[in-house]
């Protein structure tokens, strides 16, 4: 007899033996168990509002990785080089806002894109120290690049000269031709001689009005400092006669090392009460601030012809001056060379031969004579032979 307890297999078997067997229908055969049920959620993992903090965590973690991306890649692009290949001039006028600044430059193949230019701009707190004025963009700028500059105010300068020797009238006419100057002429032009000869730097956009004023300042300020520094002897009443006589020796002699010399000439002819004689000033009494054509030579019948100008007829200066002076020609006038001089006439050379006496300068005068015979026979020869080479 066996007195083993039984077996867990032996229990099984015998639990089997024992439940009655239900027979099955062909579809309750072939239906599938059902599987292990899933495991009871808990009463906190189903409230709503953590369900809502788990996506909203999910939504800033997605929204920071985006704007993460975002920014590097806009950063890149902001610092990247342009796609302009060549240097690019661009202006921005007064009171232009942020926004259409940056339109301006995509429009104009500046910049890519004006959307990261703009935030660019915010991102390094520069919305609002953009200024005006014409720049020069290089090629290949970055969009930071652009933004350094636009933030500088370099603009890109322009030039206008004057030369010593213009008269009011000539100087008004290449201002009026600045294409880079803005307004109208003035209606009136002020007095002859009071205009600086210089050059003027300026930007785009400046006014005519305001170069001019510039151009009278500057003049007067230059005309009363050497004015102070003058000689006590010089035979001039005013500063007005100052200027006079300064725009005499800017017309007629371009040489430094010679105005001294021709203003102590005039010095000295004003000192003994003899006329000036000089040519520029008839000139200016025939045609005035437009000067005379290039080609027309001085005739007989000039020299003639009596006008307020004509310091071959008139005692003294004339009633204004006939052209800007320079600094130099003011120079001269103020401080002029200690000389015995009367006369001068051109040497052919550019520069002029000086004299004492009037028996030396006519011959002087006389030699210039066969100067000009000379150069105006070799004119004639080249001419002709040019002519003869072209009818061939």
């Amino acid at each position: 007899m066996n007195t083993n307890p039984p077996s867990e297999a032996e229990l099984a078997q015998r639990e089997t033996q024992a439940k009655p067997i239900v027979p099955k229908s062909a579809s309750d055969a072939l239906r599938p168990e059902a599987g292990t049920p899933p495991p009871r959620r808990s009463r906190q993992s189903r409230n709503q509002f953590v369900v809502f903090l788990n996506f909203l965590m999910s939504t800033v973690v997605l929204v920071t990785l985006a704007a993460g991306i975002a920014v590097y890649f806009g950063k890149r692009a902001f610092d990247a080089a342009g796609p302009t290949q060549t240097v690019s001039t661009f202006l921005v006028k007064p009171n232009t806002g942020v926004q259409e600044i940056a339109d301006q430059l995509q429009r104009r193949g500046l910049i890519s894109d004006a959307r990261i230019f703009q935030l660019g701009l915010r991102a390094y707190g520069n919305e609002g120290k953009m200024k005006a004025g014409e720049y020069e963009v290089k090629a290949g700028a970055s969009m930071r690049d652009i933004m350094e500059l636009l933030k500088s105010g370099k603009s890109v300068l322009y030039s206008l000269t004057i030369p010593e020797g213009l008269t009011v009238e000539q100087a008004f006419q290449r201002i009026a031709e600045q294409e880079a100057l803005t307004g109208d002429m003035p209606s009136t032009m002020p007095a002859e001689g009071t205009l600086a000869a210089d050059t003027q730097r300026f930007t785009r956009g400046t006014s005519r009005q305001q170069i001019i004023d510039k151009m009278l300042a500057d003049q007067r300020n230059l005309v009363e400092s050497i004015w102070e520094r003058r000689s006590d002897d010089l035979p001039i009443a005013s500063i007005e006669e100052f200027v006079t006589l300064a725009s005499i020796v800017e017309k007629e002699t371009g040489r430094a090392d010679e105005r001294s010399r021709v203003a102590s000439v005039f010095i000295n002819r004003l000192n003994k009460g003899m006329r000036l004689q000089s040519d520029p000033t008839i000139i200016y009494g025939l045609f005035g601030g437009r000067g005379k054509p290039a080609d027309r030579p001085i005739f007989q019948s000039d020299i003639d012809k009596p006008t307020p100008y004509n310091t071959y007829l008139i005692n003294g200066l004339p009633p204004t001056p006939i052209a800007n002076p320079g600094r130099a020609a003011l120079e001269a006038v103020a401080n002029p060379s200690k000389t015995d001089d009367l006369y001068f006439v051109a040497d052919g050379t550019g520069g002029h031969v000086f004299a004492t006496t009037l028996e030396e300068h006519n011959k002087n005068v006389a030699r210039w004579r066969a100067v000009e015979k000379k150069q105006a026979e070799e004119a004639a020869k080249a001419g002709g032979a040019s002519q003869s080479t072209n009818q061939q």
